[in-house]
């Protein structure tokens, strides 16, 4: 291990690098883009990886892109950052506020892409010294908000060839120079459901020579959730939750469709893989009961991200080298979706949480237009990043090593 050694070259960069990654920040800050729309925070990142000497590949849509550090030989570490804003207004009285109306870095998007530009910075040093005994994969990816960013970057081969995945996200609840760590799942599956009802309408007078589809539609609304918690182990925490219905459009008269709409969250993989035909079939049962006919238009959000329990301990045995004893705290599995599930679907990887509170400061809340971050967690994001790159190469094999190592 150089763990000793590789602290203090982090120290050196990041004392002449720390407040330009900071400005690099803020200039990101003010003008977000949201998904699919990053072609301007797509060009300042490819300026200065190309300015760095390295290669950055641009994704075909124009926004995002993948860049590779060292050579093939060896073991593939991929580092990933997400770069879209949200649709929300900037509320921060601030010099850095967002300049772009209806547009923000409210989720610390921003500050993830900055920490895997300083920490590409890093790593390009090191392969031009010789002390990449391996290669980095740099994955800056657009479209996490939407989802479909790591779909994207998947079918352009960005995890081809990766033996395991990192990756980090702003915590608000943590402070900074701590990281959050937790093996097995991290975060929630989170789907979407509309249900559209229909049948024959009628007098309310007469609800007989109908379906009474508002009467089977308020069943459906009840007993299917219902149903689904007998149907699932509780462990799984799968649960449907309306947000919208709407049905009919008179006191007196009984409508022939209505529609209803909500969300499936769940803590377990192999529930949420099950989920649609679940859901499907109790719905079929439930509508015929009432003599109503029932279409189930199911859209697939993220799974949960699940993270190998091996790559954890790499992140925290990194994170205590780079951050000190400590530094590593637990943190709890988030009912919040993030589509790095989609990568631990492939390879193994951990997702951590950045602390960004400032001791005895405010705590924010992400997907709020007041978020902001102490920017000291920058540095510290850098440096658990590298070092977590670094020490996977320096320690570890190709996967079919480790688990050969493992027999």
């Amino acid at each position: 291990m150089r763990g000793r050694e590789l602290r203090g070259e982090l120290d050196a960069f990041l004392a002449e690098m720390e407040q330009d990654l900071v400005a690099f920040r803020r200039d990101l800050h003010m003008h977000p883009e949201l998904a699919f729309a990053e072609y301007r925070t797509t060009q300042r990142i490819a300026e200065r990886l190309t300015a760095a000497g390295l290669t950055p590949s641009v994704l075909p849509r124009g926004t995002g892109l993948i860049c590779d550090v060292g050579s093939g030989d060896g073991p593939t570490i991929a580092l990933r950052a997400d770069i879209d804003a949200l649709p929300l207004q900037d509320e921060k009285d601030v010099a850095y506020r967002s300049t772009v109306a209806g547009a923000c870095h409210a989720c610390g998007h921003d500050v993830h892409t900055t920490v895997l530009l300083g920490t590409s910075l890093f790593l390009a040093q090191q392969a031009a010294a010789g002390l990449l005994p391996g290669r980095v994969r740099l994955i800056f990816q657009p479209a996490e908000e939407l989802p479909g960013g790591a779909l994207e970057v998947m079918a352009q081969g960005g995890i081809s060839g990766v033996d395991r995945i990192f990756g980090l996200h702003c915590d608000p609840r943590v402070d900074v120079g701590q990281l959050g760590l937790r093996a097995g799942p991290i975060t929630s599956a989170c789907d979407k459901i509309a249900v559209r009802v229909s049948g024959p309408g009628g007098h309310t007078a007469r609800p007989h020579l109908t379906a009474d589809l508002v009467f089977a539609l308020a069943k459906i609304l009840t007993e299917l959730p219902a149903a689904l918690s007998r149907r699932v182990d509780p462990r799984s925490s799968l649960s449907l939750v309306w947000g919208k219905v709407v049905a009919g459009s008179a006191a007196n008269a009984i409508p022939d469709d209505g529609v209803a709409e909500g969300t499936v969250r769940c803590l377990d993989e192999d529930a949420w893989h099950a989920a649609p035909d679940l859901i499907k079939s109790l719905l079929e049962s439930v509508a015929s009961a009432y003599g109503v006919e029932a279409t189930l238009d199911y859209t697939r959000g993220v799974p949960p991200v699940v993270n190998d329990e091996v790559s954890v301990e790499m992140l925290g045995e990194a994170a205590e080298q780079a951050l000190g004893a400590g530094a590593v705290v637990p943190t709890q599995q988030s009912l919040g979706g993030e589509d790095f599930a989609w990568y631990l679907e492939s390879i193994p990887g951990a997702f951590a949480r950045l602390g960004t509170r400032s001791p005895d400061g405010i705590t924010y809340d992400i997907h709020q237009g007041t978020f902001d971050v102490d920017e000291q967690a920058i540095a510290m994001g850098v440096r658990v990043m590298a070092t977590t790159a670094l020490t996977s190469l320096w320690e570890v094999g190709p996967l079919d090593s480790i688990t050969s190592a493992m027999a």
